[in-house]
């Protein structure tokens, strides 16, 4: 028996990375897990995150460790996919019990998007991926929570969203995650009387494909060792943020709500 046998999960942003490893955690605790990205098969795009995998998507690696998935390919910023989405899942599996809204990341370069030159159609693109992704997903989810009278949304930040880097860089998305934080603390307020917990992780520097292909070489300091501002001197893996997130959708958080958790072996930034 698992401890969310039973339980339906959605979880955005899933094809790789963060995502992937939340859908394979809720899943192997019994949980069906209805996850999506833009491509299923972005992981793709990432030599370190191809080689990882096990399947030909999460779907495939869910279902061959004998769990429930599926798998859908949409925009986060599209709240109409986003409505479609979570309105099917409702369909074939009768319930939603588990949000945790990964969708987002970043675009450019921290050196080349510093708070005072910020590129409007950059700001536009990355705050709808990570805020306005957040948001539908949760409208879209929320009323189906109320009337269960449960259900566990995750919402997901980033230190940056947390304390600025030394230089401005990654402003833009270092705002929207900000804003996902605070909207957390929101969040949970209007839904705690149903039974509905909300909060909100902030990972640090997590050693991600995409992380340690463009983020860190982008970054000021890009030829020092990450790890050497981390107390735990190690950068995060996947799976750190995965034991955080089935805390989070399991009793162990029962009374836990709107608070935000940094994920960062004690980062300084």
């Amino acid at each position: 028996m698992g401890k969310l046998d039973g339980k339906v999960a959605i979880v955005t942003g899933a094809a790789r990375g963060l995502g992937r490893a939340y859908a394979r955690r809720l899943a192997s605790l019994g949980a069906k897990v209805a996850l999506c990205d833009l491509s299923l098969k972005s992981y793709a795009e990432f030599e370190a995150e191809a080689k990882d995998m096990t399947g030909e998507s999460t779907v495939a690696e869910i279902e061959a460790a004998g769990g429930s998935a599926l798998g859908y390919e949409l925009d986060a910023n599209d709240q109409t996919a986003v409505n479609a989405m979570v309105a099917d899942v409702a369909k074939r599996w009768g319930r939603i019990d588990i949000l945790v809204c990964n969708a987002g990341g970043g675009r450019g370069k921290p050196v080349e998007t510093k708070a005072s030159t910020l590129d409007p159609a950059l700001l536009h693109l990355v705050v709808g991926m990570n805020l306005y992704g957040t948001v539908y997903f949760v409208n879209a989810v929320a009323p189906h929570m109320k009337e269960q009278r449960s259900g566990r949304i995750v919402t997901v930040s980033s230190t940056a969203g947390l304390s600025p880097s030394r230089d401005g860089g990654y402003a833009h998305y270092g705002a929207a995650k900000a804003a996902i934080a605070h909207y957390t603390r929101y969040l949970a307020q209007e839904l705690g009387p149903f039974g509905i917990t909300a909060n909100c992780i902030a990972p640090g520097s997590i050693a991600t494909g995409r992380i340690m292909a463009i983020v860190i070489p982008g970054s000021v300091g890009a030829n020092r060792d990450p790890a050497a501002r981390i107390a735990l001197r190690r950068q995060g893996t996947v799976e750190d943020c995965a034991k955080v997130v089935e805390f989070l959708c399991t009793d162990l958080s029962d009374y836990v709500t709107g608070t935000v958790i940094p994920i960062d072996g004690g980062m300084l930034r």
